[in-house]
């Protein structure tokens, strides 16, 4: 359908995803499997759906993995959350971190709207 590279919300996806394996370096080892590997799976999700759903043949399908990638976004911004409340980053970490977060849903959302507007 298009390259997913050339996707502005790609890109910015992709930088959180280098964000989130910085971040969660200096979990708790007993975290590895736990909170920071799942947020790991949620971040890692965001682009990977953006450039699998760019590859398919038709808008329908862009839009339901875009959706996918709302969802994990969704999760992910949870998970920076109680990453925070439980002292594992810092006010700093997470305040810097959720502002691409919600840059991303924001970017997400409006190109879901535009390809159900476009129609399938």
């Amino acid at each position: 359908m298009q390259d997913y590279k050339s996707l502005m919300v790609w890109k910015k996806s992709h930088n959180i995803v280098l964000e989130i394996y910085k971040l969660t370096k200096s979990f708790p080892k007993e975290e590895l499997f736990g909170l920071a590997g799942q947020m790991r799976r949620a971040a890692l999700s965001i682009p990977t759906n953006i450039a699998e759903g760019a590859g398919r043949g038709s808008k329908a399908d862009f839009n339901r993995f875009l959706q996918i990638s709302f969802g994990s976004i969704s999760e992910l911004e949870y998970e920076l959350r109680l990453s925070k409340d439980l002292s594992f980053i810092s006010e700093p970490d997470y305040s810097r971190n959720m502002i691409l977060i919600i840059e991303v849903k924001k970017m997400l959302s409006g190109l879901i709207k535009s390809i159900k507007k476009s129609g399938s």
